[in-house]
């Protein structure tokens, strides 16, 4: 049987290949670049890994913002992810949403973290973070992100190499329970 035939036993993905049968899908599920900003611009949390002292790999979810229209994360400056960054500054993120199997999406950026020291740069981060989590800001609520940042670092992320999938292009049937 041909990689584009069915026998009528697995689902098509509609261009005639058998799905889960060996049929490289790479290419059907990759977002478009716009795809990707549109999602990353969206509001959830990451998950960011950095190197240990060991090798071992720091996993830690994350709250994020932009800064010059690049991923920016801000943490106290004696956080084990800053010591790490400040000692090897490859970094990689991912964002992920969906439950099952055919509504997973996801990005993963690879690259190095830069740290951040202009002031107006760490405070358009500060202000960008609290309103994508909090809510509108307004100058009464500068205290607050003025607290937000102190004794933190900021990183913007040099990105390398970016990877995603979305499953719902697939048009598999929901394996949801009824």
């Amino acid at each position: 049987m041909s990689d584009t035939a069915s026998d009528g036993a697995g689902q098509s993905d509609g261009t005639g290949q058998q799905m889960g049968h060996g049929v490289k899908q790479r290419d059907l599920i990759r977002m478009t670049p716009e795809e990707i900003d549109g999602f990353l611009h969206e509001r959830r949390p990451m998950t960011m890994c950095t190197l240990n002292h060991d090798g071992s790999i720091h996993a830690v979810a994350m709250w994020y913002g932009f800064v010059d229209g690049t991923i920016a994360i801000e943490t106290k400056a004696k956080a084990q992810k800053a010591v790490n960054l400040g000692r090897d500054s490859r970094i990689t993120l991912m964002f992920e949403d969906g439950e099952y199997y055919e509504e997973l999406r996801g990005v993963e950026l690879v690259g190095t973290a830069e740290l951040v020291e202009d002031p107006d740069k760490m405070w358009e981060l500060g202000v960008n973070l609290f309103e994508r989590y909090y809510g509108a800001y307004t100058e009464e609520l500068r205290p607050f992100v003025e607290t937000m940042l102190n004794k933190r670092i900021v990183a913007k992320i040099n990105i390398e190499r970016t990877v995603s999938w979305d499953h719902r292009k697939l048009g598999l049937p929901s394996t949801r329970p009824a």
